[in-house]
């Protein structure tokens, strides 16, 4: 894991820089626009802090990896500005995943960035959907690096028997996340029943049966 940990500051100083030059959020307009996450007042981002302190710039949450026990045998730590009131305006974002053994960071978007990742180790199948329907996708391993563009279906599958992690980076302070089955099944309101038996060209009971699989686990 050594070897791993000196990737990974690798990783996040050339993420950082890349997507520190290339954001697709707006310009700042001064040195730091801290958010203000309590602030009532809803604006394209968050609101400034009057005052601030470097923990506002802080974050130790993609030291350790994360629990994967559950459905999809993968766990997303986000270190975005919700995490870290500093990114506000800076239009930079990073996130830890993990993933067991058969893990899966199920079919998803973020409509607000696009994502490249860097493998800490293990190995994953990785790819995104075009407009076209067409899939681009490969496998990576220790040390590479894959790119999801802005808006496009992506995934990344741990067929291996050991886990896996990557960095990834996101050039928004806040990239948004849309998974589709969830999006599709556990919305509140539902999506009607007709709506997603004809689109998937299944019967309502096979609607259900999906619908409460992947509905939240009541704790």
């Amino acid at each position: 894991m050594a070897a791993a940990g000196k990737l990974s500051v690798l990783a996040i100083m050339v993420l950082a820089t890349i997507f520190n030059s290339v954001s697709a959020d707006p310009d700042l307009l001064q040195d730091v626009c801290v958010a203000d996450l309590n602030d009532a007042v809803k604006i394209n981002g968050f609101a400034c802090k009057p005052t601030f302190n470097a923990s506002d710039f802080f974050f130790a949450g993609l030291a350790k990896p994360a629990l994967t026990n559950n459905l999809m045998g993968s766990n997303v730590t986000a270190a975005n500005v919700m995490q870290i009131p500093g990114l506000n305006t800076l239009g930079v974002s990073l996130a830890r995943i993990d993933y067991a053994p058969g893990g899966l960071n199920p079919p998803h978007t973020h409509p607000r960035a696009t994502e490249i990742i860097f493998v800490l180790y293990g190995e994953l199948d990785v790819g995104f959907i075009t407009t076209a329907n067409v899939l681009v996708s490969k496998s990576i391993k220790q040390g590479d690096i894959f790119t999801f563009p802005k808006g496009l279906v992506h995934f990344q599958k741990n067929n291996g028997k050991v886990p896996a992690a990557v960095i990834a980076a996101f050039d928004s302070q806040l990239p948004g996340v849309q998974v589709i089955a969830a999006s599709l099944f556990t919305t509140t309101p539902p999506v009607p029943e007709n709506v997603l038996t004809l689109a998937f060209q299944i019967d309502p009971k096979e609607v259900q049966t999906i619908e409460s699989k992947l509905a939240p686990k009541k704790s």
